[in-house]
């Protein structure tokens, strides 16, 4: 099967934990997803990650930036605790984490994992003071870091020293190359040295994300090969709408069927008054278009054709898209299982009934010149026939019942 030659290629990293999540190794990829509100903003940033969490990420990742963000973190972690929404938040630090780290110990303590970009955290010998006091802390209350490298933020004093080299080589290479070659020596550089202070191999999660599709698999494929560190992976600004979704999912699928690929993320810029869990719903269908995790109840529905003239079908397979996303966040709880549910609705009798009987429950709906009536399919057997003008309401009390039978508590299948 697809998902044993994925799992079975599989690169093994070394397994980190983070709360009650294990990240590497055998464990499922973990999708992550980051808020876009202000951190100080108490109420806003909590609303949105329970609203992430509930969408299905496994991890939160919050802007600290500033005194005032530092200082609202704590009061997040309760303020989530006490909503009973335990998903672990990452802080994402950036030039100033050195201080805010050591001043804030609230913050230290109620973050899970620390996010650490050797590119900004100093120049010359501040760098190492500050990156020392950062995972000096992280010792300190035995939270894992992600040493996260951007093309856009790159060292410059490392590149600059690679490029002077390279232009003294015998062969140089491009100028790409030695970009990329920066990339990863940053990444594996910094885990070493927090090694080197103390923090556990276990501990340190690697990520060196860039903006283009090729550069970013050329870019895994070479850290994969040069150490086995957890990776995170991710297009470090993926763009907005089908742009950004397609090209996160060009790279992510290619890295994750080779094996590379730990936890991911999907950093789409969210389309005007768009909801931020988009990113989240991404990167579960990539995942589960690979069978590497069951996320959602997918359903399965026909482009259209001449056969299909009427719109019929399409408002119903939409009505029920947004049914199972609104039902989720508490069918997910009370119906084990249930997102693995196959949906179908099809437009007319050439793959309806076919594609109905494959999917757990279906709908075959008539087509242009058609009989007006509707067959439901239920793992592969046909249990009803629907007519007249609610032929939707119909299929959506079946459905219902399908769940409740198929996924509730006295359900022995």
């Amino acid at each position: 099967m697809w998902s044993n030659l994925v799992h079975e290629t599989r690169r093994r990293s070394i397994p980190v934990m983070i709360d009650d999540i294990i990240i590497g190794g055998d464990a499922p990829i973990v999708v992550q997803a980051m808020t876009n509100t202000a951190t100080a903003d108490i109420e806003t940033t909590v609303r949105q990650t329970v609203e992430l969490a509930d969408a299905g990420a496994r991890l939160v990742r919050i802007t600290v930036n500033n005194e005032l963000a530092a200082a609202a973190v704590g009061a997040i972690r309760r303020r989530l605790d006490a909503l009973r929404c335990p998903v672990p938040l990452v802080g994402d630090f950036h030039y100033n984490g050195h201080h805010l780290l050591t001043a804030f110990p609230d913050c230290a303590a109620a973050l899970a994992k620390y996010r650490i970009n050797p590119g900004n955290v100093g120049r010359g010998r501040k760098r190492d003071d500050q990156f020392s006091q950062m995972i000096a802390v992280a010792k300190k209350y035995n939270k894992p870091v992600r040493i996260g490298v951007n093309w856009g933020s790159l060292d410059p004093a490392l590149l600059a020293e690679l490029m002077d080299a390279n232009g003294h080589a015998e062969v140089p290479l491009s100028t790409r190359q030695v970009q990329r070659q920066a990339l990863v020596r940053s990444a594996i550089d910094s885990a070493q040295q927090a090694e080197a202070l103390g923090l556990g191999h276990d501990r340190i999660i690697i990520s060196c994300k860039v903006s283009d599709v090729p550069e970013l698999i050329m870019v895994y494929r070479e850290l994969a090969r040069a150490c086995d560190y957890a990776l995170h992976l991710g297009l470090t600004e993926a763009g907005m709408g089908v742009k950004g979704m397609v090209s996160s999912t060009a790279a992510l699928a290619i890295l994750l069927h080779e094996g590379i690929g730990d936890t991911i993320r999907v950093s789409l810029t969210p389309e005007p008054e768009a909801p931020r869990t988009m990113e989240v719903r991404v990167a579960q269908e990539i995942l589960q278009s690979l069978d590497m995790g069951s996320f959602m109840p997918q359903v399965i529905a026909c482009p259209g054709c001449g056969r299909t003239t009427s719109t019929y079908f399409q408002h119903l397979a939409s009505d029920i898209q947004t049914y199972l996303q609104t039902n989720m966040p508490l069918w997910k709880r009370r119906y084990p299982g249930v997102e693995t549910m196959q949906v179908a609705v099809m437009g007319c009798v050439v793959n309806g009934p076919g594609e109905s009987r494959h999917a757990n429950i279906g709908i075959s709906l008539p087509g242009t010149g058609e009989q007006p009536v509707a067959p439901v399919f239920e793992d592969g057997q046909k249990t009803a026939t629907l007519r007249g003008d609610n032929i939707a309401a119909q299929f959506q009390q079946l459905l219902e019942a399908y769940v409740e039978r198929t996924y509730g508590s006295n359900a022995t299948g």
